[in-house]
């Protein structure tokens, strides 16, 4: 691979104060056990960050009260100091969504209907980061209702890849995934329906979680069969990916499709002997279009794979219902969500919404069983595929971050895109299979812009897409440099 694959950051090398922005989770959690630093000074630092890095990028937008804030980490920092450890998360700022309910503090959905939007509760994500001990430290931006691999409201604009101010950081998740890369928190809780996790991960040089349905439960939740849209951790290191899903993972008895295992299954060790283990290696998967540059940075992992012992085959399952399946699946969840508004807000939406929502409204009680019957016979298929290769590899997105002008990309590679889902297929082929999904970077572009590969594995192995992350980022040792946009600061 060329020296050009991981480069060295353009950036100046990080003041001592920056230091505690740039360390893992993992580390800070350490630090404070062994009490050479605090939950006071941890958050000043990131609030620091933010106020010098977030304006150019975007991410962030809506912070919580710094006051309480401060008063939440003095009082964390106060226990520890009587021996009381508060939890998983104990002092570590957390950022949530702006699709996710935080009493009192806006959420907005990224929605010009719901600007000034003020919950009165908080959604179960947020309780189980607060009981964990998290700061929740603020609100990463989304495209409205979450719809779209781009970040971009008219409440708050674009979120900015903070590799290259030029481009968009990827969505839904994009404000979580560019707060994440530029050390603004060194977690965020973000949500993944088509690759709203993996894609944003994939470009902003970090790792995102799609976790199996039901692994961390979504309540309240209006839809609580509905099982293509879930919540998940992102991190800046696989570990500290894992354990953010222990905290927000695990039974709570208010949904109906909840997995039972305990959070604390994610608390374990990651390492673990994968030589014998079987993984696929995507050769084109339904014949989707990928940059060259993607497939070579991928499939030159293979190598790392190898080493680990693992037995690295090239092959695809037939995934080519996802396309028939995925559309009507999501046409149905977004559209049952946007019907319970009124008409005169329902025009005030963006023209994609409308899009999903004419196709919404197009199905027929007979389309939705012949969707399932055939999302059923996908879920089939990927068994089938898996039994023979536990773990399957594929780059996370088929093109690198675009114009973040954009609303999104016309054509590529001489295929020309009529919806605004087109281009980012290969995540959501995956998301109706019903598999757990990791990304995690895997190198650089030429121009030295992120790029991503997703690990799936079998049917609720989250536990071990988890650990093969883990043993390849160990074994590939790359150094993730900080992102430009910090060099300055």
């Amino acid at each position: 691979m060329s020296d050009r694959v991981f480069p060295a950051s353009a950036a100046s090398k990080p003041a001592v104060s920056d230091g505690l922005c740039d360390a893992s989770a993992l580390t800070l959690l350490e630090m404070q056990r062994r009490r050479e630093v605090s939950a006071a000074e941890i958050l000043d630092a990131h609030l620091r960050r933010i106020h010098e890095v977030n304006p150019q990028v975007n991410a962030l937008v809506t912070l919580a009260d710094e006051a309480a804030l401060r008063r939440r980490a003095d009082d964390i920092d106060s226990q520890w100091a009587c021996g009381v450890w508060q939890g998983a998360l104990h002092g570590l700022p957390v950022s949530q969504k702006d699709l996710t309910a935080t009493r009192g503090v806006r959420t907005t959905f990224g929605s010009k209907l719901f600007e000034q939007h003020v919950p009165a509760h908080d959604a179960l994500i947020v309780r189980r980061c607060d009981a964990a001990g998290a700061l929740m430290i603020g609100k990463s931006n989304t495209p409205e209702f979450g719809s779209g691999s781009h970040t971009f409201n008219e409440v708050f604009g674009a979120t900015r890849n903070p590799w290259d101010l030029d481009k968009s950081a990827g969505g839904s998740s994009g404000g979580a995934a560019a707060s994440v890369a530029c050390g603004m928190n060194p977690l965020a809780c973000g949500s993944d329906m088509g690759g709203s996790l993996r894609n944003p991960a994939a470009w902003n040089g970090i790792v995102g979680l799609r976790p199996s349905p039901g692994r961390v439960p979504r309540a309240p939740d209006a839809n609580g069969w509905a099982t293509l849209g879930v919540d998940g951790p992102m991190a800046r290191n696989v570990a500290d990916a894992a354990l953010l899903l222990g905290a927000i993972a695990g039974p709570c008895g208010e949904t109906p499709t909840e997995i039972a295992e305990p959070g604390a299954l994610f608390a374990g060790s990651l390492q673990r002997d994968f030589r014998g283990t079987r993984v696929a290696f995507s050769s084109r998967l339904a014949g989707i279009a990928v940059d060259p540059e993607i497939e070579r940075a991928v499939h030159a992992q293979a190598r790392v794979f190898d080493a680990l012992g693992c037995e690295v085959v090239f092959a695809d399952p037939d995934l080519a219902d996802a396309e028939h399946v995925f559309r009507i699946e999501r046409a149905w969840m977004i559209g049952s969500l946007v019907q319970r508004l009124g008409d005169d807000a329902q025009a005030q939406l963006k023209p994609e919404i409308h899009d999903e929502c004419r196709l919404f409204r197009s199905l027929s009680a007979a389309d939705l069983g012949t969707m399932f019957e055939r999302k059923t016979a996908l879920f089939q298929t990927m068994r089938r595929f898996m039994a023979e290769h536990p773990f399957y590899v594929l780059p996370a997105t088929q093109m690198l971050p675009f114009d973040a002008d954009l609303r999104w990309p016309a054509s590529f590679m001489g295929e020309a895109y009529t919806t605004y889902i087109d281009w980012m297929r290969i995540c959501w082929y995956l998301s109706s299979t019903e598999s757990p999904v990791l990304a995690v970077p895997c190198g650089f572009s030429e121009s030295g812009l992120p790029i991503g590969m997703q690990i799936a594995g079998r049917y609720r192995d989250d536990w071990g897409v988890l650990q093969l992350g883990h043993a390849y980022e160990t074994a590939a040792a790359h150094r993730m440099p900080r992102p430009p946009v910090i060099g300055g600061v």
